[in-house]
């Protein structure tokens, strides 16, 4: 395994994505070479449900890996390969994308409003690109 040393520090910057889902983004403005394979990482973290509400409908990946991890609240999950799920505080949902799938990601706050979670995007290399999509959620230990 290499070592790679630290280049920079950043901050994470206010982003609107999906249906107008306030959030950071920790990286993924611009030139993503310097944290390949990753090419985005967003945290979601919220405590006003008309900022997250809205949600992530149904929208189209393909040759890559998104890795959610959800720390408060929850978030439904779809796709079209008919798979269904609801992740909660603890809980991770690895997609690989491959050679195309259509998802939604539709966040609801705990008892006291509050989403907070992360999720990161990974690069598959070019002989995997074409890969069958497949999703996974990985419960959290009870």
């Amino acid at each position: 395994m290499s070592v790679r040393p630290v280049k920079s520090i950043t901050t994470a910057r206010p982003a609107i994505e999906g249906a107008g889902v306030k959030l950071h983004r920790v990286f993924g403005f611009g030139d993503t070479k310097p944290f390949d394979p990753f090419l985005m990482m967003d945290d979601f973290r919220n405590d006003r449900p008309d900022d997250y509400l809205a949600g992530f409908p149904w929208h189209p990946h393909r040759g890559i890996e998104t890795i959610t991890y959800v720390l408060a609240g929850e978030v439904d999950h779809g796709d079209s390969l008919g798979n269904r799920g609801t992740l909660g505080a603890g809980d991770v949902q690895w997609m690989t994308a491959g050679r195309g799938i259509m998802h939604q990601e539709m966040p609801r706050g705990d008892g006291l409003g509050r989403m907070h979670g992360f999720q990161l995007w990974a690069n598959l290399p070019s002989s995997l690109k074409m890969t069958a999509p497949r999703y996974q959620d990985i419960k959290a230990a009870a």
